[in-house]
């Protein structure tokens, strides 16, 4: 009888231990849930952050080098045909009339000119609106810009003109990226050719971008951290969950192919 009572004053305390215990974790359990939660909501919210801070240094950098672009074509293009203009204006004499009119209209042809390239200009004030207009078209546009710089053979294959779904925020990524990768040619790859592809296929925009430059070690540059804007082109490719394959070698060129989910 008392070995009975025994057994049934521990199941008893068995039982109210564990009907203590059960409140106890479950409490921890929630806690350890709202902190996880809380953590992940930080997480998110700091990464969104990340992003907007992103894109706003990366849109500042498009209009910088849309300025740049602006004052380097005002200077070397449309400030040469004005000042040829005036020369031309200046040298007409009135009293042969002959070739008073020739001179006239060599400089009409110039004003037209100017006016011309002064219209491509404006468009290239509206960057913003270019991109959102498509990625295509801002591509185009970064490659006309550099077509008219006459230093290199270009052989390019734009696929993305007419392209009917955009991503505005991508879409500026991605100009930013080509405009990197351009600048880095000019600066460091002595060049005489840029073969350019873009395309989407199975929702993924690629844009491969090559050049018959005197090419570089990868390796090397990656263990620099800083060489060419690398790490910044990377660092933006993962922000979009994309993917960069670099192959290059000294004496090689250098082609650069980027893949990255679109839209």
């Amino acid at each position: 009888m008392q070995n009975e009572t025994t057994k049934i004053a521990l199941l008893v305390a068995i039982a109210t231990l564990i009907f203590l215990l059960v409140p106890v974790f479950l409490i921890l359990y929630i806690r350890s849930y709202n902190r996880h939660k809380k953590n992940h909501f930080l997480e998110k919210q700091n990464m969104q952050q990340k992003f907007e801070s992103e894109m706003l240094q990366t849109r500042v950098e498009v209009q910088d080098q849309t300025m740049q672009s602006i004052a380097t074509e005002l200077h070397d293009n449309v400030g040469q045909l004005l000042s040829l203009t005036t020369l031309t204006l200046n040298s007409v004499n009135v009293n042969d009339e002959e070739k008073a009119r020739k001179k006239i209209d060599n400089s009409l042809a110039l004003v037209n000119k100017s006016i011309k390239e002064l219209r491509e200009l404006a468009k290239l004030l509206h960057g913003e609106q270019l991109v959102e207009s498509g990625i295509g078209h801002a591509i185009d546009q970064e490659i006309n810009w550099l077509n008219k710089a006459g230093t290199y053979e270009l052989k390019v294959n734009n696929h993305l003109v007419d392209l009917q779904i955009t991503s505005p925020d991508k879409d500026l990524i991605i100009l930013r990226l080509l405009q990197e990768i351009i600048n880095n040619i000019i600066k460091h790859a002595q060049a005489k050719q840029i073969h350019i592809d873009t395309y989407l296929e199975k929702n993924k925009l690629h844009l491969k971008v090559a050049d018959n430059g005197i090419g570089f070690d990868p390796n090397e540059m990656k263990m620099k951290k800083s060489g060419m804007g690398l790490n910044s082109i990377y660092k933006r490719i993962e922000m979009i969950n994309g993917k960069l394959v670099l192959n290059s070698a000294p004496g090689e060129g250098t082609s650069i192919s980027i893949e990255i989910p679109y839209p």
